[in-house]
Formats: C-alpha cells, sequence, structure tokens
C-alpha cells in the first residue's frame, strides 16, 4: 500500500471521541447518555412536512438553485430581527450571515483570523468541534479554567498577557461540555479584557434559546460597541440538527471575509433548509414551540438530577443547568481512578458517557469528569441508566 504524506494540520489531529462513541451504539440495549443531540421530541415534524410540501410546489425552483453565499435574504432579515428583539444584538456596523450550522461559523473565524501556530484561548474544558476546528486550521488552544461562574478572569488576564491571542472563545450560557452560565459580572469583565488586550471574542451561543430556569443574562455581544465579538448560533437545537443551518453576527468587515473563506468551502448553505426556516419563522408559532422544548428539556434535567442525587453518594459533585442540555459529573479525586476508566467500566454496563479529558484543550491532561446529556435518552433510560452509574462508581 501507498504511504501517505498527510498534512500537518490534519497528520496529528484526533477524531471526535463523541463520534467514536456513536459507533459503540449500535447495540440497541446500551443507554446513551453521550450523545449532543436534541430530543427528537422537540422535532415540528408535521409543520416541517406541510412548508415543505408549500416550497416544492410553489418555490421549487429557488429551492434547489444556486444561492448566495451569505445566505437566503429573508432569513438573513429574519434572523437579524429575532436576535435584536431577543438577544439585543446588531450594531449598525455589524452583518449576519448564514453558514452550515454554527460548526461552520466557529470554523471560518478562526480560519480568517489565525495563522500557523496563533493562539486561541478558550475555556477549559471547551466544545470538542471548536477545539479541533481551530486545530485544523494550525492554530494552538490554551485552556482557562472554568469556574461556577464562568472563567477564571485573574488567569484570564494572565494568559493574554503571556500568548497574545488572536481569538477567545466561549459559551457563556449552558455551556458544553459543564452547561455552566457565566454571570453577568464575568461577562462585563471578559469583553473589557478583550478589549485591552486587543482580542477578538468567538460567543458560541447554541443553547440560548433553551433556557427553562433563572432568569435571563445579556449575551457578551450585546455589549458590544467596539466590533470585537463574533456571535455564533444555529437553528440546531431549536429545530434541527441535520438541517445544518447555522449564522453569525459580526461586524461586515469580517463578514466580508468569511464570505471569502466560505465560497472556497460549500458556495452556500442549503438552501432548501434555509427556505424552511424561513417559512417556519414567518408562518409558524415560534414561541410556542420554543416553551415547549423548554419544557421538556425541564421534565428531563429534573429527572437526571434527581437520579444523580438518588444514586450518587455526595463525593461526586454536579452541574445543575438552568438549560441546554448538559450535566457535567466530578469524581473525587480520593477514588484514585480517572473519567476514561470510569467510562470504560460504565459501558461495560451498557450506559456511554463521554470522558472529561475529551474537552481538554491540553489533549494530554487528565480528568476526573464525565459529561452527561439528558436531551436524547427517554425518561426510562435516564432513571435505569443513572442507577447503573452508581453502581458503577461503588464497585470502582
Amino acid at each position: 500500500m501507498q504511504a501517505y504524506n498527510f498534512s500537518d494540520k490534519i497528520a496529528n489531529l484526533k477524531p471526535s471521541a463523541i463520534r467514536e462513541i456513536f459507533k459503540s451504539l449500535t447495540d440497541p440495549t446500551i443507554i446513551s447518555f453521550a450523545a449532543g443531540n436534541p430530543s427528537p421530541e422537540s422535532f415540528p415534524v408535521p409543520d416541517l412536512e406541510r412548508l415543505s410540501a408549500d416550497i416544492f410546489k410553489n418555490e421549487s425552483t429557488s429551492a434547489l438553485q444556486y444561492g448566495l453565499t451569505e445566505g437566503y435574504t429573508p432569513l438573513r432579515c429574519d434572523i437579524e430581527k429575532r436576535q435584536k428583539e431577543v438577544f439585543s444584538i446588531g450594531k449598525d456596523f455589524d452583518e449576519t450571515i448564514v453558514v452550515s450550522g454554527g460548526q461552520q461559523g466557529i470554523e471560518l473565524a478562526c480560519k480568517v483570523f489565525c495563522n500557523e501556530g496563533d493562539t486561541v484561548v478558550c475555556e477549559d474544558p471547551s466544545f470538542i468541534g471548536a477545539l479541533n476546528s481551530f486545530r485544523s486550521c494550525g492554530a494552538k488552544t490554551v485552556g482557562v479554567e472554568l469556574l461556577d461562574d464562568g472563567l477564571d478572569t485573574e488567569a484570564l488576564e494572565r494568559t493574554f498577557k503571556e500568548t497574545h491571542p488572536k481569538l477567545l472563545y466561549v459559551i457563556p450560557t449552558f455551556q458544553n461540555p459543564t452547561g455552566i452560565t457565566t454571570s453577568l459580572e464575568k461577562r462585563k469583565k471578559i469583553y473589557a479584557l478583550a478589549k485591552k488586550y486587543s482580542v477578538i471574542i468567538l460567543e458560541d451561543n447554541p443553547y440560548g434559546e433553551l433556557r427553562f430556569g433563572g432568569e435571563e443574562i445579556p449575551t457578551i455581544k450585546s455589549m458590544d460597541t467596539d466590533g470585537i465579538v463574533i456571535y455564533c448560533s444555529s437553528f440546531s437545537k431549536i429545530l434541527s440538527a441535520g438541517m445544518r443551518v447555522g449564522f453569525v453576527v459580526a461586524p461586515k468587515e469580517i463578514t466580508t471575509k468569511m464570505v471569502v473563506a466560505k465560497q472556497a468551502e460549500d458556495v452556500h448553505t442549503n438552501i432548501f433548509f434555509q427556505m424552511l426556516c424561513h417559512k417556519f419563522l414567518t408562518e409558524c408559532d415560534l414561541e410556542a414551540h420554543l416553551q415547549g422544548i423548554r419544557d421538556l428539556y425541564r421534565r428531563k434535567a429534573r429527572l437526571m438530577l434527581d437520579a444523580l442525587d438518588a444514586n450518587m453518594p455526595k463525593e461526586v459533585s454536579f452541574t445543575r443547568p438552568d438549560g441546554g442540555l448538559f450535566v457535567w459529573c466530578t469524581l473525587p479525586k480520593s477514588m484514585g481512578i480517572d473519567c476514561e476508566a470510569f467510562a470504560k467500566k460504565a459501558l461495560q454496563k451498557k450506559v456511554a458517557v463521554v470522558p472529561g479529558s475529551t474537552f481538554n484543550c491540553d489533549t494530554s491532561a487528565p480528568s476526573l469528569s464525565f459529561r452527561l446529556n439528558f436531551s436524547t435518552p427517554s425518561d426510562e433510560q435516564i432513571v435505569e441508566g443513572v442507577r447503573r452509574l452508581g453502581e458503577v462508581f461503588r464497585e470502582l
């Protein structure tokens, strides 16, 4: 066989551990807490079926033809209007573009700002999809510890001084993987530090509409009077993850470069699904749909937290999110075992969790934590799966 000489950017890039775990889930008896998927119960299938038929009946040529790289114009207008109304996002210097899922927005931001060897500072732990995007662009990821109320801002300032990063990547609301929400005080501090040290903030907010408890906190982008925040979000968690329709709000000078980079990747995001999103936003009751998702996730999160309280000893800590999809569990140091060993033992009991080391900025660093997802498993699976995790802890 030919010996392949892969590029430096790809040769050392590891596959997503989460995607690899999916390959082991062909056994229907396995209870999976490993996904990051929205609940199938959240998909508005009858509405999407009806709207799809209408598009193919009346607008088939537009749906099946090439489109603008910037995105389907009616959908861009919808997004701009909603982001201003809900999140106070969008200054005169900002522009909205549509991308192929929030993931592409993250990758494009790195591509237009980072040269080979540049630094991106991230919450530690952080979203593996973003970390791999940065690494694939040749950037170095440097982590700053994530505390219960957000980044350790003193450590963040030290890191800015030491590394002179191009980007700061944060998920301030219902963070993936931890479920933590950054406080308003820290959001203001993060913005001030980024302005002081000339660092562009990449704010990722895929879960912001999934709040089922607590009070709303302004986005960092809503504070952006200096044009230093790139804001990414998507319809993946509120309509369909498979549509791959996301968006970016950023200063026009930045989005212009992102559009050029996108043209080299996929020309434009799927037009049919953009049209479908537009029709849903304008013809359906989005607020009622969102409230249904929030009610569903409130119940499922409470079920998982109650099960953890009942089955885990007090030495095991876990986050109590007010929204999103995830709970972050941490084992005691005294246990003398890391998360990967725990995850392997759990899989033997047919329960899949994601080891916390997957989300580390330093891929060689150990972790005592693991991520649980409550949106995808059934109620029965949540109760039984957590019971089995309690057994794993006691056996170890």
